[in-house]
C-alpha cells in the first residue's frame, strides 16, 4: 500500500519504519516542524511538508500519530474525502475523524514506542472503522506489521489504554523512584534488573496475583517499618510506599501475627 505519516513523534517513527520493513511505500510526511518530518522523509525516502494543503491525495492509506487534542481539531485543517485515514489513539473516538473523511477509523498501537529503540519492539494493534468494510482492510494491512491484530471499539480501547498506564507508565516511574533512590545512597540500580526481568517474565507463565511477593503481602510489619524509616528523607517514595502497602494488605488481608 502507498502511505502517508501525518505526525512526526515517536508513534509516527515507529509504526512508519515497521511499516515500511512490511513492503509497503511511505510516500510523504507531514507534521507542524519541518526538521524531524525531514528527518524521517530522508530515512524512509519520501516526500515532507508541513502544509496541510499540500497533503498527497493519492495515497491508499494515511495514517494520524497526533495528540489526541490534535485529532479533534484535524477536520478544520485537513479533507481527505474518499480515502481511508486511521488515527493511533487509544483513548480517542473513532468517530474523530469523520470530518477528516467517513472512511476513518483506528490503528492503535498498544505498546510503549520510542523512535530510538532498535530492534522495533513487538506491537500488538487494536483496530476499529466507521464504515464496516473499511475494517476488514485495515485488519489486512495491520497484519502485514503485527502479528497481533484484534478488533476493538472505543470502550475496550479505552479500558486497555488504562490497563496499559498502570502496567507501564506507573511502573516505569517506580523504576525511576528506584533509580533515583539508588543513585541517593550510592548503590547500583543495574544489580535490581535480574529481579525487574524474573518478574516481567513470569507473566507469561502465571496470573499476576499468584506471583505478589514482599512484605506487605506476607504482613511482616517489622520489615515495613525499617523500610519507611530508610525512606524518611524522600517524601515521594515514602508515600507511594505506604499507599501501595496498605493496598496490598487489604488485597491479601494479611495482618503480622505477633509472637506468644
Amino acid at each position: 500500500m502507498k502511505v502517508v505519516i501525518i505526525g512526526s513523534g515517536n508513534v509516527a517513527a515507529v509504526l512508519g519504519g515497521k511499516i515500511r520493513l512490511a513492503g509497503h511505500t511511505l510516500v510523504q510526511v507531514v507534521a507542524r516542524r519541518a526538521e524531524p518530518a525531514a528527518l524521517l522523509a530522508q530515512e524512509w525516502g519520501c516526500g515532507y511538508s508541513t502544509r496541510w494543503d499540500e497533503t498527497d491525495r493519492n495515497a491508499d492509506l494515511y495514517l494520524v500519530a497526533l495528540s489526541d487534542r490534535a485529532l479533534e481539531e484535524l477536520g478544520n485543517v485537513l479533507t481527505l474525502p474518499g480515502r481511508l485515514v486511521v488515527h493511533t489513539a487509544g483513548a480517542v473516538a473513532a468517530s474523530v475523524l469523520k470530518p477528516v473523511s467517513a472512511r476513518s477509523g483506528v490503528l492503535y498501537p498498544l505498546q510503549s514506542l520510542k523512535a530510538a529503540i532498535r530492534p522495533y519492539p513487538e506491537i500488538p494493534l487494536l483496530i476499529d472503522a466507521n464504515q464496516p468494510e473499511d475494517l476488514p482492510v485495515i485488519e489486512a494491512f495491520a497484519r502485514t506489521f503485527s502479528p497481533q491484530v484484534e478488533r476493538a471499539g472505543d470502550d475496550t480501547r479505552l479500558k486497555l489504554h488504562l490497563s496499559a498506564t498502570l502496567v507501564n507508565n506507573f511502573t516505569n516511574y517506580l523504576y525511576i523512584l528506584a533509580d533515583r533512590f539508588c543513585q541517593q545512597e550510592g548503590m547500583d540500580f543495574s544489580l535490581l534488573l535480574p529481579l525487574i526481568h524474573e518478574t516481567a517474565g513470569r507473566l507469561g507463565r502465571y496470573p499476576p496475583e499468584e506471583m505478589q511477593t514482599g512484605p506487605a503481602t506476607r504482613g511482616d510489619g517489622a520489615t515495613i517499618e525499617k523500610h519507611l524509616k530508610l525512606l524518611s528523607n524522600y517524601k515521594n517514595i515514602k508515600e507511594l510506599y505506604e499507599l501501595f502497602t496498605i493496598k496490598i494488605e487489604d488485597d491479601y488481608q494479611r495482618t503480622e501475627i505477633s509472637a506468644p
